[in-house]
């Protein structure tokens, strides 16, 4: 199966590229080049890949002829502006990336007769978020008070539309969590700016430690991304679809903070840097994943003290001197294993160094 990967110079993308390449499926990329240092470079992603472009999602005709020349099976957008403070910063590219970036490729698509399964990926960012404890569900209503997460609820909304409107590809929409993972090497971001910090010495600040987020591992919604390609290629899965970890990983960021120096230990810290003029960033924001589990077979391997564990043994591993291509496999392996068991107490058993 052929494999069209937008964004997969970034940090979901090279982790989902390396996957695919070790399931033994052909990959080809879109991408921006990746940040210095990211994973796409340090685990040699472009190796395992069958063409690695260099194509702005916003331009519309390269688009068109790379997708439409590759002629891939299955297309998954990843690409995007992901960060909610650059999208204050630089607003204009946030909306033409993620808005026009997604109507680019859902033109291709639509001009490309060899696409039997397209995904879109937005975020849980996508939903009007009211503070509620309860997590979101599929038909809640969108919003975004930030630019990110407006422009991701667009992205979502045109998709729909699209749908609705044109005959193409069977498509389906992907609203992800707080996804972290090793590798991941973008600012603004809790767990990259904290190990960068505890590698350095340094004590970095955090802007909103009272903030709760539903924390995820990557491959855990990587996996709910692939068993939705799957129902797609089946000729079940269209609609709109949450990929989110359950309540017991919603967890306050300075828990997280705490967490993680207590893991890396060494006398790292932290300290609080909240004040009242720091853009606005929501303070809970949850998802509800029951249609996903029901319908698609799909739930969390991973809660959030393994997510978090392995984030970090993935950090260790590599700054001990192993590679991180191999690393990731390795975690890729693992994580294969925990799927073909039922039951959160595989989670537990194979967590690496689990502390009692």
């Amino acid at each position: 199966m052929h494999y069209l990967v937008t964004g997969h110079t970034g940090f979901k993308g090279s982790w989902l590229a390396l996957w695919l390449a070790a399931r033994g499926h052909t990959v080809s990329g879109i991408s921006l080049d990746p940040l210095a240092g990211s994973l796409f470079e340090r685990a040699d992603v472009k190796s395992q890949m069958h063409e690695d472009l260099r194509i702005d999602i916003r331009d519309d005709a390269s688009v068109v002829d790379a997708i439409t020349s590759l002629a891939p099976d299955v297309v998954i957008h990843l690409a995007a502006q992901p960060l909610v403070r650059e999208s204050y910063l630089d607003p204009r590219t946030t909306f033409t990336t993620n808005v026009i970036g997604t109507l680019n490729v859902l033109a291709a698509v639509a001009a490309t007769s060899s696409v039997k399964a397209n995904l879109i990926i937005t975020t849980d960012k996508v939903y009007r978020n009211l503070d509620q404890e309860a997590g979101y569900v599929e038909s809640d209503a969108l919003g975004g008070s930030d630019p990110y997460s407006s422009s991701k609820a667009m992205a979502d909304i045109l998709t729909q539309s699209w749908v609705k409107s044109f005959p193409g590809a069977p498509t389906a929409i992907a609203r992800g969590g707080n996804v972290i993972g090793g590798g991941d090497v973008s600012r603004d971001r809790l767990l990259p700016d904290l190990l960068r910090s505890f590698e350095a010495g340094e004590v970095t600040g955090i802007r909103f430690p009272a903030a709760v987020r539903p924390w995820q591992h990557v491959l855990d919604c990587l996996a709910g991304y692939l068993d939705l390609v799957e129902a797609l290629l089946e000729g079940r899965g269209v609609g709109q679809w949450n990929i989110g970890p359950g309540r017991e990983s919603f967890v306050a960021v300075r828990s997280v903070a705490d967490d993680a120096v207590a893991l890396w230990g060494k006398g790292v810290s932290w300290k609080d840097t909240s004040d009242p003029s720091n853009p606005h960033e929501a303070n809970l924001l949850a998802l509800d994943a029951t249609k996903a589990r029901r319908e698609l077979g799909w739930e969390n391997k991973l809660r959030y003290p393994e997510s978090l564990e392995w984030t970090i043994d993935w950090q260790r591993r590599v700054l001990s001197g192993e590679r991180a291509r191999e690393v990731s496999l390795s975690q890729i392996e693992r994580f294969e294993s925990l799927r073909s068991y039922e039951g959160e107490s595989a989670a537990v058993a194979s967590a690496p160094n689990r502390k009692a």
